[in-house]
């Protein structure tokens, strides 16, 4: 697990941004392969961004969810915020925050995306069920859509694409598309890592789709792996992928540089998907991902989509 960096003494010069940029890349490329994959598609500039914006994002998560959670609490969380309003003020705490202070000053960002994801934390601090989608969804967007908001200021949107006939100074900004990746994303998270949540005692599918395909907790709990279980995930992935498709209209209207290595992404995470089915929907105690060979074969096909959609 990362081991969140404890801010630098005072009296400790902090890292060059050369320096914190590489902190930042080291663990994107150790904890998110396939994320990391898909950023080396990108120019540097944007390459860096996205790797101090994901370092960001994974020590928040690890609050609530890494080897010091248990000691994580609302008020660990209220600390965290204003250690974010000190970066968005330029001044860094530690030296993964001089990536992050320069990332904002080359792609200007709202705070209330980074300011959601905090809130996301705190949903995993007192809940650990979802009875319904609609709560469910409030809980990816806010850990995940939030990410999509966040990576649109990087990515950039080609002026005059998706513009109407009508509006012809319009510029299209793919935010509602940007927030569906995301989502889609957490939900091919919350699939593939049904085993692991278990064994901490956390449920994210909705339960009254468990109750929809008469598949109980308990059930859940013991690994039963029957055609109830095999529809509910059906039902499932059908949902993510919706998910995906929405947000695949939104990547013709990103600046040229970023639909390769977006589309790239996307069917990446997709593919983890078709490996869930593959594995005959056994996320119990088999983990799903998609074989380096394979990666490989989906960058030409990305790479089309991105000159032709």
């Amino acid at each position: 697990m990362l081991q969140l960096p404890k801010p630098t003494p005072a009296t400790s010069p902090l890292a060059s941004v050369d320096e914190a940029y590489e902190i930042c890349r080291q663990v994107t490329a150790q904890y998110a392969k396939t994320f990391y994959l898909g950023t080396l598609l990108m120019p540097p500039a944007k390459r860096r961004a996205i790797w101090a914006i994901y370092l960001w994002c994974r020590r928040t998560d690890e609050l609530v969810d890494g080897p010091q959670a248990s000691q994580t609490t609302p008020e660990t969380l209220d600390q965290w915020e204003q250690h974010l309003e000190s970066i968005f003020a330029g001044h860094p705490l530690d030296d993964a925050d001089v990536a992050l202070v320069d990332t904002l000053e080359r792609f200007p960002m709202d705070i209330q995306p980074f300011r959601d994801m905090i809130a996301g934390q705190r949903m995993d601090l007192y809940r650990s069920r979802y009875q319904t989608f609609e709560e469910l969804s409030l809980y990816c967007y806010r850990v995940a859509g939030t990410v999509g908001l966040m990576s649109s200021a990087v990515l950039g949107v080609e002026t005059g694409a998706g513009r109407p006939p009508w509006q012809p100074d319009a510029v299209y900004i793919p935010q509602e598309e940007a927030i569906a990746l995301g989502i889609a994303n957490q939900l091919t998270n919350i699939l593939r890592d049904v085993g692991e949540d278990i064994q901490r005692g956390r449920v994210y599918l909705p339960l009254e789709d468990l109750d929809r395909f008469g598949y109980s907790e308990q059930d859940l709990f013991n690994g039963v792996n029957d055609e109830r279980w095999r529809a509910l995930m059906q039902f499932q992935i059908q949902r993510a992928r919706q998910y995906f498709e929405d947000a695949e209209r939104g990547i013709r209207a990103l600046n040229r540089d970023s639909r390769w290595p977006v589309w790239t992404a996307l069917m990446l995470y997709q593919g983890i998907l078709d490996v869930i089915e593959a594995n005959h929907y056994n996320v119990f105690n088999q983990r799903a991902y998609v074989p380096t060979p394979k990666k490989l074969l989906y960058l030409p096909v990305a790479w089309l989509r991105a000159q032709v959609l």
